[in-house]
């Protein structure tokens, strides 16, 4: 079989466009293929139109995802799933680790009429699914007629991490710079949604968290009564380079992960954004403008799949409360995905 065109997602095919920003198709400087972007200036951009697929066999999904639901690349595979199968071509899925192993799963649902791009279809937020997967699950609640085939990993083992597999981390994307920063994401992501530095514009995004009106040593120990497993927290001050605060001193903390195990990246998330709500709520602000090709909704209900946590923020819960609802709408997604899972714990 030969090899046609390439197919981009957020960050392009060489995974070096920054986040948010759209690709334009152009020519692929290794191989001479032309590559179609599925990450433009609008939405209408996502998919790939049936022209791009005139003459193709098959569609094959190749990149790495990291377990988050938010992640787009999963949300790319889905609208090539669809495409494909209104196109009446083969889709192949050339399975993945999940790099944040496959045994926890973490978050709440996403509800309708909170479906973005970081969220087209209701899976926790910290999925525990390979992409392998995630197109079983995709294909049978979405009733995608598409042939599907999944190549799986060798080897690979559900309570497997990415340093388990002995595999070289190549970021596939700007921001995701090692494989301990896809452990946090599913959770620190969350500050996307905020005003608040998600320390993009620094070497540690994501583990890295702050905002120039904020007391890092206030906040460390905020963070740390709250007594999050797996986690500790470190006063720090950093001046991101670029994104929000750009070129701003802020005072925040750095997450250190202690025990993968026991560390939940979404609570511990949720508490970073209540604590630092708490310490100053006068210049803590939501974002609001467009996030993701939606208007009109904030990002961070977008993110958490409702306005629940954003209303229970703002309203001054504390973690215990925020996630209280938690446990059982895991066990509930943990039952959806089980019929799709192909590896062993």
């Amino acid at each position: 079989m030969e090899l046609a065109a390439l197919f981009g997602p957020e960050h392009g095919v060489r995974g070096d466009a920054p986040y948010m920003a759209a690709v334009a198709d152009e020519r692929d400087r290794r191989t001479g293929l032309p590559v179609h972007s599925l990450y433009g200036a609008s939405a209408a951009s996502l998919a790939p139109p049936a022209e791009r697929l005139a003459g193709l066999d098959a569609l094959c999904f190749d990149v790495q995802d990291v377990g988050a639901r938010y992640y787009t690349y999963q949300a790319t595979m889905l609208l090539c799933m669809e495409a494909a199968a209104r196109a009446r071509v083969a889709f192949v899925v050339l399975d993945r680790p999940n790099p944040i192993g496959g045994l926890a799963v973490e978050g709440p649902p996403l509800r309708p009429g909170f479906e973005s791009f970081c969220g087209l279809h209701d899976l926790a937020p910290r999925h525990g699914m390979t992409v392998g997967e995630l197109a079983r699950l995709f294909r049978a609640e979405r009733r995608i007629d598409v042939e599907l085939e999944v190549v799986p990993c060798e080897g690979w083992r559900r309570r497997d991490r990415y340093r388990d597999t002995g595999l070289p981390w190549i970021l596939p994307s700007p921001n995701m710079p090692t494989p301990e920063t896809a452990l946090v994401y599913p959770g620190l992501c969350l500050l996307e949604g905020t005003n608040l530095s998600e320390g993009r514009g620094t070497t540690r995004p994501f583990e890295l968290l702050g905002a120039p009106w904020l007391d890092a040593d206030r906040l460390a120990a905020d963070l740390s009564a709250a007594r999050l497993p797996g986690a500790r927290f470190r006063p720090a001050t950093f001046t991101p380079g670029w994104d929000k605060h750009a070129g701003v001193r802020c005072g925040g903390v750095e997450i250190h992960v202690h025990d993968p195990e026991a560390f939940r990246p979404f609570r511990t998330g949720l508490a970073c954004v209540a604590a630092a709500r708490a310490q100053d709520p006068a210049r803590f602000g939501w974002r609001t403008e467009r996030y993701e090709f939606v208007d009109g909704v904030p990002a961070f209900d977008l993110l958490c799949g409702s306005a629940r946590e954003r209303e229970a923020i703002s309203a001054g819960a504390g973690l215990r409360e925020l996630a209280r609802p938690l446990p059982a709408e895991e066990r509930a997604f943990a039952r959806r995905r089980a019929p799709h899972l192909l590896y062993d714990p």
